[in-house]
């Protein structure tokens, strides 16, 4: 008999037990239970937080309207060169031999497929894509020599904030002994540096300003191509906003109806505004009678929405996170910018 009640009052108190760990919230309100995982020592520092995601989003691309065409062109040295005043120039050194060979390897097939491979292994699509109808280069290629080892490329900061110099020019540097001294701005700030003789060749993406830049005697024909322009490779611009997408741009049937939509609504749109090929891009996409160009007074009664940022391509999209704003890029500067959780090189 006391065996008995000794083992029924040792039931009792093992359902005692069982029922003071137990709760009637629903089991996905139920915080997980402090006793699974020791405490830390008080002298352990708190483990890192993960780096927070990027809320910026691809919202539409792929319109034919927003394709991104590459193009070099070297600079003629006996072009009529400037100072930032207009007042002529002169006595400028243009590394005319540097310029070709970089050119000659960058359309080798060796540099094509190296250029048309970028970003595959990092993202699992391609950041730039080979034109149909890009020349190919199969003759020799120049050696650097003591007068021609520098080189001077005045480019768009697509190319360089995405990575796509870093991961070319070394190459080029390892097997033919040159240094090539990068400038990133705008595309009409890089078409600059050029004409004021700081430059030896240009690599840049909006064609109505080469166009100009050719017409005004500042380009050549580079030996084995047929013109002063040379394109070769592409991507398209993308609009990226906040996941949440106020404006509704993801659903519109085309990118301007997107920015109408994004005009009509008021919302926070970050614009380059510094005469680069995707500022000259951005500006061909809003409604005609908004009236908005690269002059500051057309723009004047937006500025509750609109911000003119003056400023690179890497640095606008940390303004457009910050603000939960809409934005015009080249695609790949945005799939590397959100790899690296909003920030760039």
């Amino acid at each position: 008999m006391k065996k008995t009640l000794a083992l029924l009052l040792a039931l009792v108190m093992v359902l005692g037990l069982c029922a003071c760990g137990t709760s009637n919230a629903p089991a996905e309100s139920q915080a997980p239970a402090a006793s699974e995982e020791p405490a830390p020592a008080q002298s352990e520092a708190p483990a890192e937080e993960p780096a927070a995601a990027v809320d910026t989003r691809i919202l539409y691309e792929a319109d034919d309207s927003m394709l991104n065409t590459y193009t070099l062109i070297a600079v003629n040295p006996d072009a009529p060169f400037t100072d930032a005043d207009g007042n002529a120039v002169s006595d400028v050194a243009v590394n005319t031999a540097g310029a070709d060979a970089l050119i000659h390897w960058m359309l080798s097939q060796a540099a094509l497929d190296m250029a048309a491979d970028f970003g595959m292994a990092d993202y699992g699509e391609h950041l730039f894509y080979l034109k149909d109808d890009a020349p190919v280069y199969a003759g020799d290629i120049a050696a650097a020599t003591g007068e021609t080892k520098t080189i001077r490329l005045s480019t768009t900061t697509s190319v360089k904030d995405s990575g796509l110099l870093d991961y070319l020019l070394p190459a080029f540097e390892r097997e033919y002994g040159y240094t090539v001294e990068v400038q990133s701005a705008g595309t009409g700030k890089a078409i600059a540096a050029a004409q004021y003789g700081n430059a030896d060749l240009i690599l840049v993406h909006a064609k109505s300003q080469e166009e100009k830049f050719v017409e005004a005697g500042f380009a050549r024909v580079v030996d084995g191509f047929e013109a002063e322009r040379v394109s070769f490779i592409y991507n398209y611009f993308v609009l990226c906003g906040p996941s949440a997408d106020p404006a509704g741009a993801a659903a519109c049937a085309s990118v301007k109806d997107a920015f109408a939509a994004i005009a009509e609504g008021k919302f926070t749109f970050i614009s380059r505004g510094d005469g680069s090929g995707t500022h000259t891009k951005e500006l061909s996409l809003w409604p005609e009678d908004l009236g908005i160009t690269a002059e500051a007074d057309s723009f004047a009664d937006y500025t509750e929405w609109y911000v003119s940022a003056n400023a690179g391509m890497g640095a606008c999209l940390v303004m457009a996170e910050q603000m939960e704003g809409y934005i015009l890029t080249d695609k790949a500067t945005f799939l590397t910018f959100a790899a690296n959780n909003g920030q760039i090189a």
